[in-house]
């Protein structure tokens, strides 16, 4: 059973014009998404900039309300639940996002930082006891005791985004949305950051959805891939069977790009040209028709459906 289970999940936002702003359509940021997760598993949603990973992510937590679909989290259809109800089950789905520094109030101390979801969700009873679990939680993401009294702006970013999973854990959640959690930090401090996530996975039984636009990172940490392209999952498959047997053109496209240290084994890049769809007024076929290569005269005027092609491996290409 899932832990969650995204079904057919959209988010449309209004497109508007003129001198009183009226609405004239619709920008299909997210179009009939659907994917699932299970306890402990990472899923990794990857696509290029603009592609709707985030907004994904934001309509599952319901900070932004999606337009249509269902999000089930441990067998409760959160999408219809009531603001209370919506903020106590957000005890258990946390956030990261992708700026550490942005998403930490300057003003106030590490140790405030985190003890302030301690004290809104009255998790710990007395001052005494919330000294001492936002020293284990520091602790536990490679910070010291004496970090409780610093302020954001005294550490590197690479410590930063460890403060910000501080404060994600400080509510024992059991799934996390990981909005581009690395994206802003040096390649050796990733590293170190993907490998604490891991170990975070491993020792609390943690559910990632770890969104990013890079491949490699990707491979790393998840144990199933989604791809994302204008707001659709164009392939799902298994981290081990996308990046070696992927199947829609423009995965093909993404892996090329990813670096090899052994040139034999550098696949042949594939750049993409032609034009990006306008997602106000989509065309009547295959979004990424515009850009493929492979493109046929159905493709045009027919949008493929997400299909299983082999065991728990699905694409969204009439050409597979």
């Amino acid at each position: 059973m899932a832990l969650l289970e995204v079904k057919n999940l959209q988010k449309f936002f209004p497109v508007k014009a003129g001198l009183f702003h009226r609405v004239t359509g619709q920008y299909k940021a997210v179009d009939d998404v659907s994917f699932g997760i299970e306890e402990g598993q990472t899923f990794g949603l990857v696509g290029e900039s603009g592609c709707g990973k985030t907004t994904v992510g934001k309509s599952i937590l319901r900070l932004i309300e999606p337009t249509s679909g269902r999000v089930i989290f441990d067998n409760c259809d959160i999408t219809g639940l009531p603001p209370d109800a919506m903020r106590n089950e957000r005890r258990n789905m946390q956030i990261i996002f992708q700026d550490p520094y942005g998403s930490l109030n300057p003003s106030m101390t590490v140790g405030d930082i985190i003890a302030e979801p301690l004290k809104k969700h009255r998790l710990v009873s007395t001052r005494s006891q919330r000294e001492d679990e936002v020293v284990r939680i520091l602790e536990t993401v490679g910070l010291s005791a004496m970090d409780r009294q610093k302020y954001p702006h005294e550490f590197s970013g690479g410590q930063r985004q460890r403060i910000v999973i501080a404060r994600a854990l400080s509510l024992r959640p059991r799934l996390i949305v990981c909005d581009e959690p690395v994206s802003a930090l040096d390649v050796s401090v990733q590293a170190q950051i993907l490998n604490l996530m891991k170990q975070l996975q491993r020792e609390l039984g943690i559910a990632y959805l770890f969104i990013a636009h890079g491949m490699p990172v990707v491979r790393h940490i998840s144990q199933r891939v989604g791809v994302m392209y204008l707001g659709k999952l164009v392939e799902i498959a298994g981290s081990a069977e996308i990046f070696s047997h992927c199947l829609h053109p423009y995965t093909r496209a993404l892996m090329s790009a990813v670096p090899r240290l052994d040139p034999e084994k550098r696949p042949q890049r594939i750049i993409l040209k032609g034009e990006v769809p306008n997602l106000a007024s989509p065309p009547k076929g295959c979004l990424f028709s515009s850009r493929c290569s492979l493109c046929r005269d159905l493709c045009r005027q027919e949008a493929p459906q997400l299909r299983e092609v082999s065991p728990e491996h699905s694409v969204a290409c009439h050409l597979v």
